[in-house]
């Protein structure tokens, strides 16, 4: 079976719909897309309504109730867009119809893997084994290849027990072949640990997906796991036409809509971007006044206005994206990965050139529960630091950046930040120092690794974070005077995002220093057009205005 299912792999990857190789980072700071930390028993049981929107799963386990049967395929449509809440709710609501539902109970093992809380998984599992002894085989199958993955989740970086698991799914859909919830969770298993849950997906994922697709062309939770396989890979075309079918087919699902937002940015629609972020953040917030949901439970909340915020950044229109941030930033975070969001702020902040603004938050960074955070936090500190003139204090701030960053797990299973993510910021100021301390050449070699590293980091929030903070390393480059590597700068801007106004900016400054006046002033120009709607006080459109050419003494009459 498992050389079958490789020929298969082989011949879908091969066909002219999907994507060429690529590889998975394992520090995509997107794969704290799943994680929510730990929710109270009683809100994952509070009692619910049937709702639309959801998803459209038809997938049909045993029970004696049709009733039951509804609330399970909308928690198992919640459960693949994410929202883990109100699938655990539909599963509980299953139970509570048909207590003898061994498959609701499958599904909420998932939820609360979902939730980080692998020992209530581990028992859910468990009471669905129980229950299925006398049902039908297929189900006795899925649980028992649950069982097994939870096993190798368990001890995520035994290579040997994620390959038991992969195979294990194997045999499974050699005996249930068209079983489409089967071939997602062998596309979910081709992730870097067994841990994975759809957004980490590589070219083998697509594969299995895309199989998933041939049994049922609308699958919404296909549509969906695509999104994330070909963001990863580069395939951003495809990326956004999966993403127009998962947001059509889960109208409610935020993320389906955030989802689509992603890659709309991507493509310079930047204000249609801002409509889907937009729509989630207000679904979100009917949701929670509705339900009573304290939102700081839900993890996508903090990454929506995230990139809600830097999608208004990148228009110009700071004082949105500045207020969206703050809100963020209100929100007290429970896990890592919502505290590492809120690095965003800062960030920012740094940008505007705000230094004691940017000194601020990054305290409240360097007192977070998490040592990813708290490097950052240093590091963030370290270059406002070094702007203010305060070269021996900064340096004491890369110091306790180094520190906190020997505590950073060098590996994790996808739902913490590991070293791969934090190390390009400790570098970053390491080589902010070095330029700015005498040691220019070193300095702007390190400074161009960084912004390799950072640009191959996949997933949307490690996109948007690389492009402000090349924007930034361009605003050192230009306050150093190091023309080298300004253009260098600019040519990577260019190259991660064409629709971006300061690109071009960066490059119009880079060749006006360099006597190419023409260019200069037409890179100018592109800028202007992408910043027509940004606030009239942004240092960058008095900066702009400094290219524009002298009117002769007839035309000022």
């Amino acid at each position: 079976m498992r050389r079958i299912v490789t020929l298969l792999v082989s011949a879908l990857v091969a066909s002219p719909v999907l994507a060429d190789d690529g590889a998975v980072d394992a520090g995509d700071p997107h794969a704290g897309c799943t994680t929510m930390g730990w929710v109270p028993a009683e809100i994952l049981s509070r009692p619910l309504v049937l709702r639309e929107g959801t998803g459209n799963t038809t997938d049909s386990p045993s029970t004696v109730s049709p009733e039951a049967l509804a609330f399970y395929r909308q928690g198992l449509n919640y459960l693949h867009g994410y929202v883990w809440i109100e699938a655990g709710r539909s599963f509980n609501q299953a139970l509570r119809l048909d207590p003898d539902f061994a498959m609701a109970y499958w599904g909420l093992s998932r939820v609360y893997s979902g939730t980080d809380d692998h020992a209530a998984a581990v028992r859910a599992a468990q009471r669905a084994q129980q229950l299925a002894q006398r049902g039908p085989p297929r189900e006795q199958r899925r649980i028992a290849v649950r069982l097994q993955q939870l096993e190798a989740i368990a001890d995520f970086t035994n290579a040997g027990l994620h390959s038991a698991y992969k195979q294990a799914l194997d045999k499974a859909i050699a005996a249930d072949y068209g079983d489409p919830e089967l071939w997602l969770l062998r596309g979910n298993a081709e992730e870097p640990s067994a841990a994975g849950r759809g957004q980490r997906g590589n070219v083998a994922s697509t594969a299995f997906y895309g199989l998933v697709l041939r049994l049922e062309p609308q699958n919404a939770a296909a549509h969906h796991y695509l999104i994330h396989s070909y963001e990863t890979i580069g395939q951003v075309d495809r990326a956004l036409e999966h993403g127009e079918r998962y947001a059509s087919l889960a109208t409610m699902i935020p993320h389906a809509h955030h989802m689509w937002g992603h890659n709309l940015r991507r493509v310079g629609r930047i204000d249609e971007a801002i409509a889907e972020f937009a729509r989630a953040d207000e679904l979100e917030r009917a949701y929670y006044a509705a339900e009573n949901i304290p939102m700081q439970l839900d993890w996508h909340h903090f990454h929506n206005l995230d990139l809600l915020a830097t999608s208004y950044e990148h228009k110009g229109q700071m004082r949105i994206a500045e207020s969206l941030l703050r809100r963020a930033l209100a929100v007290e975070p429970l896990t890592g990965y919502q505290e590492f969001t809120q690095k965003s702020l800062t960030v920012f902040l740094l940008g505007r050139q705000r230094w004691r603004d940017a000194l601020k938050t990054s305290t409240q960074l360097t007192a977070r529960k998490s040592a990813a955070t708290r490097a950052v936090g240093h590091a963030f500190a370290g270059h406002a630091q070094l702007a203010l003139g305060n070269t021996a204090v900064a340096r004491r701030e890369l110091a306790a950046a180094e520190r906190e960053l020997a505590d950073v797990p060098a590996q994790t299973a996808g739902v913490l930040v590991n070293r791969n993510a934090v190390l390009p910021y400790v570098d970053a100021l390491r080589a902010d120092v070095m330029l700015r301390g005498g040691q220019r050449d070193e300095g702007r070699e390190l400074l161009k690794d960084v912004q390799r590293r950072l640009r191959a980091l996949p997933g949307p929030d490690a996109w948007t974070q690389a492009l402000f903070r090349l924007d930034e390393f361009a605003k050192l480059a230009y306050a150093v005077g190091d023309w080298e590597l300004l253009e260098y700068t600019a040519k990577q801007m260019l190259e991660h995002d064409a629709a971006f106004g300061g690109s071009h900016l960066a490059l119009a400054l880079a060749a006006r220093e360099q006597g190419k006046a023409d260019l200069a002033r037409s890179e100018a120009e592109t800028a202007r057009r992408y910043w027509q709607g940004a606030d009239r006080e942004i240092k960058e459109l008095s900066l702009l205005r400094s290219f524009e050419r002298p009117r002769s003494v007839a035309s000022r009459d």
